[in-house]
């Protein structure tokens, strides 16, 4: 197996779009211009045919590490060799990230810093998931020009003299300690390429780290974990596409949740779930910018859908809002590791998914809570998400897990009902607008007591899964988190002891067993990292304080070297799924914050004197 494994990368991105570099130097997940457009580089989905750019020494004895340059998104890949020690240095370049462009570049940095090193260049960019052909312009001592239908690529140098490789490029480098060298990918590139100005190539650096220190001198967090909350921060940062302030739920797509299984997903759009929930973990570190921008992308999804009778929102989306999500095989790509099939698109993308009310209308009435005001049309939109929702909560749903087996009454699309109509309901109280108030209390109460009827399963002593079946989910771990039980209630702390003896492995925490409730996929998958973080703060909550903070503890060693983490952690420890995965981060960063204010306030301490009690705290 020459596969790196998931966890063996870094990440970089220009807020736009995002590439994956391993530990061997090598670039091996690129998309262009958009984090949803079709790769260039994708070799960690098939090592022959994906394409890879790779700077690194020759094959040899080489050891290699890898590291961030502080406090910045900027990757450093160091390879130590008996003769020297050698970095190369990769990031890409932020240049007014709000305008759409097809414009970005890739910088990487060589440079020997002990003795004596070689590098060798190869890149074999293959455009179109590899589909589509290209041809090579050379320049030996200025670079090269990549021409596909549809893109071109230049890779510019100030150092490497470049060979053809049939319509690829290989070229070496050699340096002694204090030997910079370096070339410069980059799309959309007019006219023809010229050698790499170094002096450019050091304003870009410097730019780089300006801006991302400056980013990360806004946040407010200063609590117990702040190298972790920090590295999360920055990382859900570089998965927003600037322009709209859509999140993605992860820069990859068919990555495996099972090595050689079939739950092979492609995670390059905006969930409205996962982007509502950034919403918290924004807001907690005072990114009150971000997360007005992600409020305006859901007021224009909401405008968008207006009218249509499938809902108010689709669950997921593109970046630029569109939804044409068709998910269409990859049969050419052999997969991750053999994992196949290879996904592009969504075809999840037309579920209906009634949890996603809540967590939107949760999020707006925290944004309301911190200064982000709701406007005549914003609240018009509101309403009539909430009207719709009187009228169709009581439908059974695909759930929050995207299970493809038919469709149940879940707990938790109930509950997220719930929290939709209470959140609307204060919103109105708290700013005088107009609303069908009795409307939403009669059906907000109507959940209540269905879900205390049905969804509670007396004997397991638990909440379950749907109405149907007597198999616990880790979803409902949020029913204390958004108020719908106290957490010192004997009913939760019954359901708690419940998924402890089901759920929970060492700490870790499987989302529901797929062989009890069939999900409609073959095998079977890791434990799910976000379901994690919410058990550490449901232990928080409930009173269980030294066990969250050591469960937190032990989930920080399960991150990758760079404290990056992907959807999954398998049964030895390995990270599975797309990575890095914006929904564990920003429930890393939500923990973090709320733990924190467990522990200075004492276990289970709630203020429920504020208005946003349920809100993560900021110390």
């Amino acid at each position: 197996m020459s596969y790196p494994l998931i966890s063996e990368h870094g990440l970089i991105g220009d807020l736009q779009t995002a590439a994956l570099v391993s530990t061997d130097g090598a670039i091996d997940w690129f998309c262009c211009p958009r984090f949803d457009s079709p790769s260039v580089f994708a070799a960690i989905l098939d090592e022959e045919r994906g394409g890879r750019f790779r700077i690194a020494p020759p094959d040899g004895d080489v050891v290699t590490r890898q590291m961030y340059f502080p406090d910045t998104a900027i990757l450093i890949t160091r390879f130590l060799t008996t003769d020297g020690v050698g970095e190369v240095v990769d990031f890409m370049p932020i240049e007014a990230p709000e305008r759409v462009t097809d414009r970005h570049r890739i910088v990487r940095m060589v440079r020997v810093v002990r003795g004596e090193m070689t590098f060798a260049l190869e890149c074999r960019p293959r455009f179109d998931y590899g589909r589509a052909t290209h041809e090579l312009d050379l320049d030996e001592k200025a670079g090269a020009m990549f021409r596909s239908a549809g893109m071109e690529l230049s890779l510019a140098s100030n150092s490497f003299d470049m060979q053809r490789d049939g319509q690829d490029v290989r070229a070496t480098w050699h340096g002694g300690a204090g030997d910079i060298g370096g070339v410069v990918l980059e799309s959309a590139k007019e006219g023809v390429v010229r050698a790499v100005d170094p002096g450019d190539v050091l304003a870009m650096f410097n730019d780089t780290v300006r801006f991302w220190r400056d980013w990360l001198g806004r946040s407010t967090y200063r609590g117990r974990w702040q190298e972790a909350v920090r590295r999360s921060a920055m990382t859900l940062k570089l998965m927003t596409y600037a322009p709209t302030g859509a999140l993605v739920a992860a820069p990859t797509a068919s990555l495996p949740e099972q090595l050689g299984g079939e739950r092979n997903w492609d995670y390059r759009f905006t969930w409205v779930r996962d982007a509502s929930f950034s919403v918290y973990a924004l807001l907690g570190l005072g990114y009150t910018d971000e997360a007005a921008a992600f409020a305006r992308w859901l007021r224009d999804r909401a405008i968008e859908q207006a009218g249509d009778a499938s809902g108010p929102f689709k669950i997921m989306y593109r970046i630029d809002g569109t939804s044409d999500l068709d998910e269409t095989v990859l049969e050419h790509l052999e997969g991750y590791r053999g994992s196949t099939p290879v996904h592009i698109g969504n075809g999840a993308a037309d579920q209906l998914q009634l949890d996603i009310y809540g967590e939107a209308m949760d999020s707006i009435y925290l944004a309301h809570r911190r200064g982000i005001g709701i406007g005549h049309d914003g609240w018009i939109h509101v309403a009539r998400i909430l009207d719709w929702l009187c009228e169709n909560w009581d439908k059974p749903d695909e759930g929050i897990w995207e299970t493809r087996g038919g469709r149940q009454h879940f707990v938790y699309g109930r509950l997220m009902s719930w929290v939709a109509l209470d959140r609307g309901l204060r919103l109105a109280a708290e700013l005088g607008r107009p609303a069908s108030v009795e409307r939403w209390r009669d059906a907000r109460d109507e959940i209540y007591r269905q879900i205390i009827e049905r969804g509670w399963n007396a004997e397991r002593g638990a909440f379950v899964q749907h109405y149907d079946t007597n198999v616990l989910d880790a979803s409902n771990l949020l029913m204390p988190l958004v108020g719908f039980i106290q957490p010192r209630d004997p009913m939760w702390l019954s359901t708690l002891d419940a998924m402890d003896g089901e759920l929970v492995s060492d700490s870790l925490v499987y989302r529901y067993d797929p062989a009890a409730s069939p999900d409609g996929l073959r095998g079977s998958e890791g434990t799910f990292s976000i379901c994690t973080f919410w058990y550490v703060d449901a232990l928080a909550r409930s009173g269980r304080l030294e066990q969250a903070r050591l469960t937190f503890e032990k989930m920080l060693t399960y991150a990758n070297h760079l404290g990056l983490f992907s959807e999954e952690i398998g049964p030895t420890g390995e990270q599975l799924g797309n990575f890095p995965q914006a929904f564990t981060h920003l429930s890393l960063i939500n923990a973090a914050i709320n733990l924190d204010f467990q522990l200075d306030h004492g276990p289970g301490w709630v203020d429920l004197t504020t208005p946003d009690a349920l809100a993560p705290r900021v110390r």
